[in-house]
């Protein structure tokens, strides 16, 4: 065995390394989690934190269920008040949940990067407050929809923003129960809107428009309690954790002036950040996160009708009033609160020992509560029905703290409110609005018990999907685990002063659907430094240079800049890096001028003067181009399009430059004046890598080679070592490059 060999091993062993202990710290222990929990009260004092925020934050959660459940259960009174039917009265709240959906997407991309978070939280639960004073003085059904839609903020900041700061504000070893905790919070709030309206109505005698401002009033009043809850920070505990576990595994460990901050990176953060639409891309990437969005997109066809339809149901089937309606619900979810006092310590348990349970267990909760609501729908005695809604509430009331340990676990903490965002879309706005026009349909050709029964179908279906997200969450944990360690490995080389190279590819998976094309890629290029890429066609070369460019997002890996992570960073931005790729026969614009083609390519080039004397530099570089800057690019000759592509890099002088079939179909002459100009650009300081089918060409004029096959790297080396291996040769076509290198 090598030494490289020996090498590679101790790399991978290390990483093996900091991964598990990573997972520990993240409190994910497997087979080891044995014996007692410790309890909460213990862990909130060892970290010396409060229980304020969770108190703070699940009183917000309570005065955001008020008006929400309140409107419920008064549905039937304001449909007679304003002359308002059922289907008219679904459509209002599936446009609310569509509201409630889409508001969480701004509000992600208003907070991410921020330390104020709690600050939002509290403001959006006041103003929500105050729409709901307003929802009691509407007079028309649009009235009724601007008023809901607003106060939907509140909602849409509880289920953006409320997870994602605990988990900042809680140990991992606490987090489920935290949860657990907060959704009970949640449930109570369920438990007192129904009361509070019971009480009004009954005892106060106010009708549904003087609930509603009552409701408004205490609503502020509980999120002013909230007014000293702070914000803990992005990433306090996990990312924390995982990259302490850099620094722990160093020899002698590092002292501070060996921190992540010590030396300036050479990117600025600014420029690799994602944005918010890129940060929803890299989450669509993730297979749990895909696996568990579609489940709620079943889910919201079942839970955002159900609310309005369970309350027409009491109503009509059992001739139930807004009070009787209120003590029910009431009822049903007090048993939601004893059910999450059970089930915490067990799912703290379940979680320490695989994540992957709790996307298990939420799908059979989901087919198991749905079961309930179908079997109550059709039940004959009234005793029976409250039975079977109680324990399917009981049941569903485990859903969330089931998921989001091992939703927002396998991902960066400053994704965490942009998944939640996307849960919202899924639940409320695309199955919210599908659900309310399947159930309306049923109701009115069925009646209103069928349409209760009809749930089975979305529930089962939604369970059955959430449930199979399992297979993915370890992986994905690992992925997410790597993806930091990695990052902070980067800060400890920059700290210590190493030079990182200019581009790093690691491990990179990339797939066309369901048809993988890379497999474990590794490619690095240095400054500088002129590098070919080859092998047959369909080996993934184009595929490797699109991931390069931004142009495909791998399924795995990572992309560096200088050791700056731009795996999921837009095109468009890494040309600002100094990232430029020519397309092979793709890069020009065939109807613009060739004087056209070239200002279009210094688009970004802000210095007016200095573009022109850029293309000034083309025509002395290209005179050919010169003689043809008023033609259209289209009537240029092959060898002239391609020089009009290779001056982009003469007008943005790139820092890496990658060529894709610079010669093909060219002539030697003309593909001897191309080169010679790939050498000059290469002279400046510019990093090029060249794919060609032309062996002679890519090797004469690259140092280093790396040949790719089947998706993989068969050989990462110096350029005349290359020729030395016969095999690879003859797989690529090169029986003729060998006999033009004399080995024939």
């Amino acid at each position: 065995m090598s030494e490289v060999d020996i090498d590679v091993e101790a790399i991978q062993a290390r990483r093996a390394s900091r991964r598990a202990e990573a997972r520990t710290r993240l409190g994910v222990l497997g087979p080891r989690a044995t014996g007692d929990l410790p309890p909460l009260r213990e862990l909130v004092s060892k970290h010396r934190l409060s229980w304020y925020p969770l108190i703070a934050l699940g009183l917000v959660a309570v005065g955001d269920t008020l008006q929400r459940f309140g409107f419920t259960v008064l549905t039937p009174d304001i449909s007679r008040t304003l002359g308002i039917s059922k289907g008219t009265i679904a459509g209002v709240i599936a446009i609310q949940g569509l509201a409630t959906a889409l508001l969480p997407l701004p509000l992600a991309a208003a907070v991410q990067g921020s330390r104020r978070r709690a600050q939002v939280v509290v403001g959006m639960g006041v103003l929500a407050g105050v729409f709901a004073v307003a929802t009691g003085v509407v007079t028309s059904v649009w009235g009724l929809v601007a008023v809901l839609m607003v106060g939907g903020l509140g909602i849409a900041t509880t289920h953006t923003l409320h997870h994602p700061l605990l988990f900042d504000i809680y140990p991992p070893e606490a987090r489920v129960r935290v949860l657990t905790r907060h959704q009970g919070f949640e449930s109570a709030g369920n438990v007192i809107g129904p009361l509070l309206v019971a009480v009004l109505v009954g005892w106060a005698a106010l009708t549904w428009r003087g609930v509603f401002v009552a409701m408004g009033i205490i609503t502020i009043a509980l999120c002013l309690v909230a007014i000293r809850l702070r914000d803990p920070g992005i990433g306090r505990w996990d990312e924390k954790m995982i990259r302490r576990t850099v620094h722990d595994d160093e020899p002698g460990g590092l002292d501070e002036s060996q921190a992540p901050d010590a030396r300036a990176p050479e990117v600025e953060s600014s420029a690799v950040e994602l944005g918010f639409f890129e940060i929803t891309r890299r989450l669509l990437l993730i297979p749990t996160v895909r696996r568990v969005l579609a489940g709620y997109a079943l889910l919201g066809i079942l839970f955002v009708p159900y609310q309005t339809f369970l309350f027409f149901f009491l109503a009509e089937r059992w001739e139930l009033g807004a009070g009787e309606r209120g003590l029910f619900f009431a009822g049903a979810h007090t048993a939601s609160i004893v059910s999450l006092m059970v089930f915490g310590p067990l799912a703290e348990r379940s979680f320490r020992q695989d994540p992957a349970r709790g996307t298990r267990f939420a799908g059979l909760v989901l087919g198991v509560g749905v079961g309930f609501i179908c079997l109550g729908g059709i039940s004959e005695w009234f005793p029976l029905t409250v039975v079977l809604f109680v324990l399917a509430q009981a049941t569903l009331a485990l859903l969330r703290p089931s998921l989001a340990p091992a939703l927002l676990g396998v991902i960066p903490s400053y994704m965490r409110p942009h998944a939640a965002a996307l849960s919202g879309v899924f639940i409320a706005g695309v199955g919210g609005l599908f659900g309310a026009l399947f159930l309306t349909g049923i109701d009115s050709r069925f009646g209103v018990a069928a349409a209760m029964v009809s749930m089975l179908i979305p529930g089962v279906a939604g369970g059955a999907v959430i449930a199979s997200a399992g297979r993915f969450v370890s992986d994905d944990l690992d992925r997410m685990i790597e993806e930091v360690l990695e990052d902070e490995e980067i800060n400890v080389l920059r700290a210590s002063g190493a030079k990182l190279p200019l581009l790093s590819c690691r491990s990179i998976d990339f797939s066309y659907g369901q048809l993988q094309v890379l497999f474990d890629v590794d490619f690095t290029v240095d400054d500088g430094e002129m590098i070919a890429l080859l092998g047959v066609n369909g080996a993934g070369k184009s595929t490797l240079l699109r991931v390069i460019s931004g142009l495909g997002l791998p399924q795995a890996g990572t992309v560096r800049f200088r050791g700056a992570d731009i795996t999921f960073l837009d095109p468009e931005r890494r040309v600002l890096l100094g990232i430029n790729q020519i397309a092979g026969g793709k890069a020009v614009f065939g109807p613009l001028t060739v004087a056209e083609n070239l200002r279009s390519m210094g688009h970004t080039v802000s210095d007016r003067k200095a573009l022109s004397r850029s293309i000034d530099e083309c025509y002395e570089a290209f005179p050919r181009l010169a003689e043809r800057k008023d033609q259209a690019a289209r009537t240029l000759s092959g060898g002239e399009q391609q020089m009009l592509a290779l001056s982009k890099a003469l007008i943005l002088r790139p820092q890496l430059l990658i060529i894709d079939e610079l010669s093909l179909g060219l002539a030697p002459v003309v593909v001897e004046q191309l080169l010679g100009m790939v050498r000059r650009i290469n002279a400046q300081g510019t990093a090029v890598v060249l794919v060609e089918q032309s062996v002679n060409v890519a090797l004469n004029l690259a140092d280093h080679a790396y040949f790719m096959e089947k998706g993989q790297v068969r050989f990462d080396g110096a350029s005349h070592e290359l020729l030395h291996r016969s095999d690879l040769l003859r797989a690529v076509f090169l029986d003729g490059a060998e006999k033009g290198n004399g080995r024939g």
